[in-house]
């Protein structure tokens, strides 16, 4: 009886990690390059998924390596930051952390 309800436990800490995974809206006004992946203009859901960021949009998934990285300072709205197209990072609104994409890869996958 102990280990039952051990693992039950155990299974609900476990969801509760699992769910505290935070999404972010973006909002791309123009197409966007990330990573060797082209992000039609439109919104986007966010989500950092350990290396990756993944990008929703209705029924597309695109997954991008990428990292957290902490700020000095705490930014008041998500913003994102670009050079020519090409998507760099995006600064998370209320928190002190940014998605960070490596300029040098050159592929990432997808699905619809």
């Amino acid at each position: 009886m102990k280990f039952t309800k051990l693992m039950f436990a155990v299974a609900t800490l476990g969801l509760g990690v699992a769910s505290a995974a935070s999404s972010y809206s973006v909002k791309f006004y123009n197409d966007m390059w990330v990573g060797g992946t082209e992000l039609k203009a439109g919104d986007y859901k966010v989500e950092l998924q350990g290396d990756k960021a993944v990008f929703k949009t209705g029924k597309n998934v695109i997954e991008v390596p990428a990292a957290l990285a902490a700020s000095d300072k705490k930014y008041d709205f998500t913003s994102l930051v670009s050079v020519d197209k090409k998507l760099h990072e995006i600064d998370l609104g209320g928190t002190k952390s940014k998605i960070v994409f490596n300029s040098d890869v050159q592929s990432a996958s997808g699905s619809k």
